[in-house]
């Protein structure tokens, strides 16, 4: 089982000028946009690290500007057990949304992590290779 920090998913309040912001200074470029969750969610790229921003002002006093940390796997099933093995209680199950498998867990000091995984079978490998922060074989 291999996980990875992949992205930090942050609220905008003004995604254009987010996104314009980040690639101005930083030379980001988008690698996703589409509607997720209820709001359209657009990722950067700057580099090798990824910014996942929701298209609405922050909900949540406690958490600020960022919603969750996206830690990515190659097997989610068995790092959820591995977790509750050591005494984690997730609220919810893991959701299948076909490409795309989470679920959401909350770390220390309210930290929201989402737990995922995707799979190149799943999306079109030129589109998985640069989504996914893992290095397929």
């Amino acid at each position: 089982m291999t996980e990875i920090l992949h992205h930090v998913h942050l609220f905008a309040s003004n995604l254009e000028n987010s996104i314009r912001f980040y690639q101005t200074m930083f030379g980001a470029r988008v690698i996703f946009d589409t509607e997720m969750a209820g709001a359209r969610n657009v990722m950067i790229a700057i580099g090798s690290g990824k910014i996942n921003f929701y298209d609405q002002p922050p909900a949540d006093e406690t958490r600020g500007l960022m919603h969750h940390l996206g830690i990515e796997t190659d097997d989610l099933e068995e790092l959820v057990r591995h977790m509750e093995q050591n005494g984690f209680h997730f609220e919810k199950p893991i959701r299948d949304l076909g490409a795309w498998k989470y679920v959401m867990a909350e770390g220390p000091d309210h930290v929201l992590l989402e737990l995922f995984q995707i799979t190149s079978e799943a999306v079109n490998r030129g589109a998985f290779e640069g989504f996914s922060s893992l290095k397929k074989g």
